[in-house]
C-alpha cells in the first residue's frame, strides 16, 4: 500500500475551519488571527480504525425509553461534587481548565487518591512518575488502588486501559496526547480534536467517568479549537489569581447539572482546603473598625449567598482625564451607576478618580451588589464611614429607582447568620416575610432615600 500523502493546510485554533490558504478572519467562527499552519494526511491512514460505540445505535421510540437514575460517582471533595450536580456521571467526559499552575493537577490528584474503593488510571503526559509520588506524598495520600501511566501515545494508552480496565481514567493533559494516525503535532487543532473524539467513544461504550485536563490561552479560553468544549459533557473553570490563596471553581457548561454552582478552596502546604464558608473569606479581619469606602454587599453564586466587601476610592482627577479603575467588577456598569449618581442624585462626580475593588478576588456580576457600590463610592467621596455591621442589597435602575431582587430571604437569612445588625433592601421586597428576621431591615425606595437615611 502506498504511504498516505501529506499536505499543508490553515486550520481555526477555535473552531476547526480549515482552508488551503491563510485568512486573517475565519469564516467559520468570525475570530481574526486564529489561523494555523498544520500538515494534513491524504489518502489512507495506515492506523487502527477509528472506535465506533459498542451500543447499537437502532432508532428506539420516545416513549419507549426508559428513565433511570444517573449512577454519579461521589468525590472525596463536597465542593467539588456539588459543582459537577452531586458527583461523576457515568460514562461521562469532563474537562478541567485553568492556567498553569493554579492548581488542576493537585485538585484532581488528590481527589482520586481520596477514592479507595475505584480502580483508577492517571495518565500524565506532563509530569514523571517520581514527580507524581513526591506530590502524592506532600499530600499525604498514597494509595494502592490508584495507577500512574506516563504516556502521551493515544495507542498506548488504549493499551493500557485494556490491561488495567480502571473505573476512573484522569489524563492530564489534552494538548500533550496524540495520535500517531495523525501528521500534526501534539497540541495542534486536528490532534486535540481527535483524541478527544476517542476518549469520548470510550467513555460511552464503557461507561467509565473520563476527566480531562486542559490548558487555557492568553484570553481565558480552553486551548485547542471550540469544538473541543462541544464534545465534553462538562466543562469546569479552575481560576484564581495566584496572589491570593483562594481558588474558584466554576462550571461553564454542564449537561447533568445546573451552571451557576461554584466551589472555594484555599492553597495551603498540604494542597487545596475547602472553604466552607466563604463570606467570611471575602471579608476583612478588622470588621470593628470604621472606614470610608467600604461597603458590605449580598450576592448569589449558584445556589449560596456570600457577603462580599467593596472597596472604593474617590479623590480629585490628577491629570484633567478622570479615571475610571475597576478590579473584580464590570466597567460599564461602575460607568453606569456613576452616571445615575450624577444625574439622578445630583453629585459631581465628573472630575474624580473612581477606583472600585471587589475585595478577596471575587468576580461579581450579580446586579444585587448595586447598592454596595453606589454607597462605597459616596462613603469615599464624602470621607463618611459605614458601619461595618450594615449590608446592601439592591439592583439600581437609571431613573436612581432600586429595583427588587431575587431570593432576598436568603440574601437577609445570610447577613443575619454573621452578625449583621442592618441591612437596606429595595422597598416591598419581603412582603409578608419581614418580621420572621431579627436584623433590622431599612426598606429604600431610591438612592437618595438611602443616603438620607445613612448619612444624616
Amino acid at each position: 500500500m502506498a504511504p498516505s500523502k501529506t499536505k499543508t493546510a490553515y486550520v481555526c485554533s477555535r473552531c476547526g475551519y480549515d482552508s488551503p490558504k491563510w485568512l486573517g478572519k475565519c469564516p467559520g467562527c468570525g475570530e481574526w488571527n486564529t489561523f494555523v499552519e498544520e500538515r494534513v494526511s491524504v489518502g489512507k491512514s495506515k492506523g487502527k480504525p477509528s472506535r465506533g460505540l459498542v451500543k447499537s445505535t437502532a432508532p428506539v421510540r420516545l416513549s419507549e425509553i426508559e428513565i433511570t437514575e444517573e449512577a454519579r460517582v461521589h468525590l472525596p471533595s463536597d465542593e467539588l461534587n456539588r459543582v459537577l450536580g452531586g458527583g461523576l456521571v457515568a460514562g461521562s467526559l469532563t474537562l478541567i481548565g485553568g492556567e498553569p499552575g493554579i492548581g488542576k493537577s493537585t485538585l484532581l490528584l488528590q481527589n482520586v487518591l481520596s477514592i479507595r474503593q475505584r480502580k483508577i488510571l492517571y495518565v500524565s503526559g506532563e509530569e514523571s512518575a517520581t514527580q507524581l509520588k513526591l506530590r502524592a506524598e506532600r499530600l499525604g495520600k498514597v494509595a494502592d488502588n490508584t495507577y500512574i501511566l506516563c504516556e502521551t501515545n493515544l495507542e498506548n494508552i488504549f493499551a493500557t486501559i485494556e490491561d488495567v480496565q480502571p473505573q476512573l481514567l484522569v489524563v492530564d493533559s489534552i494538548q500533550t496526547i496524540f495520535s500517531p494516525d495523525i501528521e500534526s503535532a501534539p497540541g495542534s487543532v486536528s490532534q486535540v480534536r481527535e483524541c478527544a473524539v476517542a476518549l469520548l467513544r470510550y467513555a460511552k461504550e464503557s461507561g467509565v467517568p473520563v476527566i480531562l485536563v486542559g490548558h487555557i490561552n492568553k484570553d481565558g479560553a480552553i486551548a485547542g479549537p471550540k469544538v473541543l468544549e462541544h464534545i465534553v459533557d462538562t466543562v469546569l473553570q479552575f481560576e484564581g489569581d495566584r496572589q491570593y490563596l483562594y481558588r474558584i471553581l466554576r462550571s461553564v457548561k454542564n449537561r447533568f447539572g445546573s451552571t451557576s454552582e461554584i466551589g472555594i478552596y484555599e492553597m495551603v502546604q498540604r494542597g487545596l482546603r475547602e472553604v466552607k464558608n466563604p463570606s467570611e473569606m471575602l471579608l476583612s479581619e478588622n470588621r470593628d473598625q470604621d472606614m470610608s469606602g467600604i461597603a458590605i454587599g449580598v450576592t448569589i453564586e449558584g445556589a449560596r449567598p456570600l457577603l462580599v466587601e467593596v472597596q472604593a476610592l474617590v479623590s480629585s482627577a490628577a491629570y484633567g482625564t478622570p479615571q475610571r479603575s475597576v478590579t473584580g467588577f464590570e466597567q460599564r456598569r461602575l460607568n453606569m451607576l456613576l452616571a445615575v449618581l450624577e444625574k439622578r442624585a445630583r453629585f459631581k462626580l465628573g472630575q474624580k478618580d473612581v477606583f472600585l475593588n471587589m475585595a478577596g478576588g471575587l468576580k461579581v456580576v450579580d446586579p444585587a451588589i448595586d447598592l454596595a457600590v453606589v454607597a462605597s463610592v459616596m462613603s469615599s467621596n464624602f470621607d463618611l464611614t459605614i458601619s461595618r455591621r450594615t449590608a446592601f442589597v439592591g439592583e439600581v435602575g437609571l431613573s436612581g429607582e432600586i429595583r427588587t431582587v431575587t431570593r432576598i430571604e436568603q440574601r437577609v437569612a445570610e447577613a443575619e447568620k454573621l452578625g449583621f445588625e442592618t441591612i437596606y433592601i429595595p422597598r416591598d421586597n419581603l412582603k409578608g416575610v419581614k418580621d420572621k428576621f431579627k436584623i433590622k431591615i431599612i426598606e429604600v425606595p431610591t438612592v437618595t432615600d438611602m443616603f438620607r437615611s445613612l448619612f444624616e
